[in-house]
């Protein structure tokens, strides 16, 4: 079994204010747990939201961060594994938390309130809350992970008033218990909060490694979550001198079409107006729409000249017909004079 090594390499995530900096250790807690498959289950689960403290309590085999099911089950979260500790007693594992979240299905009849994720770490994170007003949150992660964006704030939840709010913790450390047992009434009573996910009541149970996950994701909700894959920067919104521009520029090309009358424009022009309000369009969405209206101008423009030089062609080629109609008609008066008879031309 590996000592306890201080309090770890525990991912930190950092909430910014303009008045003062919150860090928050978090920490993933397993109490005696028997299934190598889960140990490898939780590396990965907590490594994808970029956490990387584990600690195991008294686990049943001292040798279970080693056994192939739990490296097999870690899938490239292998240097979570590697960080992971291995403690005698909860005591031990909780070194340097000050709040503490046990897990359970049911809520106890006494010890601390039983709360959904959401609902509990939104009791930080809610605006307007005494010192939490003007959070945002930006979290910095390990070396493997995701550059971070600001987060999205956890929505606001009924029972999140002045009153309700707590202090913000240095430490967080969610708690894990057995497989077999689920956590001991005397380790969640000495917890701050009782996590209950809002699962099935018929069916509520839950694997470890899914639990641990679920409540891992709604924590880096709370911190700030990763930008999606291949998703780009918001981009800016267009004021209202782009928006202006690019209404005269579609007008110009729907009058090029026909399709606007400039004798009698009605509201098409307001209407369209209205609706790229309510679009909100960004000024790359400008450019698209200017560039759909140039594009009309220069069609609108070519087939114009084409139309003209088919009228000019048919003109002239009406022309030259004619001309060559009275060169026929008096090449056959000139025929006509010539082969008249001697008795004609004396007439």
């Amino acid at each position: 079994m590996r000592a306890a090594a201080g309090a770890g390499a525990a991912t930190i995530g950092r909430f910014y204010c303009w008045r003062f900096l919150v860090t928050v250790r978090t920490r993933f807690v397993l109490i005696q747990t028997s299934h190598a498959g889960n140990v490898g289950a939780a590396a990965r689960a907590i490594k994808t939201m970029g956490f990387d403290d584990l600690v195991l309590v008294a686990p049943r085999w001292p040798n279970l961060l080693r056994r192939e099911e739990t490296i097999q089950r870690a899938s490239g979260a292998l240097d979570v594994l590697a960080n992971a500790r291995i403690v005698a007693t909860l005591d031990e594992a909780l070194d340097g938390m000050d709040h503490l979240c046990a897990t359970a299905m049911t809520p106890r009849d006494f010890g601390p309130p039983t709360r959904t994720p959401r609902e509990h770490f939104s009791r930080w994170l809610d605006d307007g809350l005494g010192a939490t007003q003007g959070l945002i949150a930006q979290p910095v992660q390990s070396s493997e992970a995701a550059v971070p964006h600001p987060a999205q704030r956890l929505p606001k939840q009924p029972d999140a008033s002045p009153a309700s709010v707590e202090r913000f913790p240095e430490g967080i450390a969610f708690l894990f218990g057995s497989e077999r047992f689920g956590m001991r009434n005397e380790d969640v009573y000495r917890c701050h909060v009782c996590l209950s996910i809002p699962a099935n009541p018929e069916f509520g149970s839950l694997n470890i490694g899914a639990a641990l996950q679920v409540i891992a994701y709604e924590w880096r909700l709370a911190l700030g979550s990763f930008l999606l894959p291949g998703s780009t920067p918001h981009n800016a919104p267009a004021d209202a001198a782009q928006v202006a521009g690019m209404l005269a520029h579609l007008q110009e090309s729907l009058e090029a079409l026909g399709f606007l009358d400039p004798l009698a424009p009605k509201k098409l022009m307001p209407r369209l107006n209205q609706l790229f309000n309510r679009a909100s369009v960004t000024q790359e969405e400008i450019h698209i729409l200017r560039g759909i209206a140039k594009a009309v101008l220069q069609q609108s423009a070519h087939v114009k000249t084409a139309f003209q030089l088919e009228v000019g062609a048919s003109a002239r080629a009406e022309v030259k017909a004619k001309g060559q109609a009275v060169a026929q008609a008096k090449a056959q008066d000139i025929d006509a004079s010539v082969s008249a008879s001697p008795a004609q031309k004396l007439d």
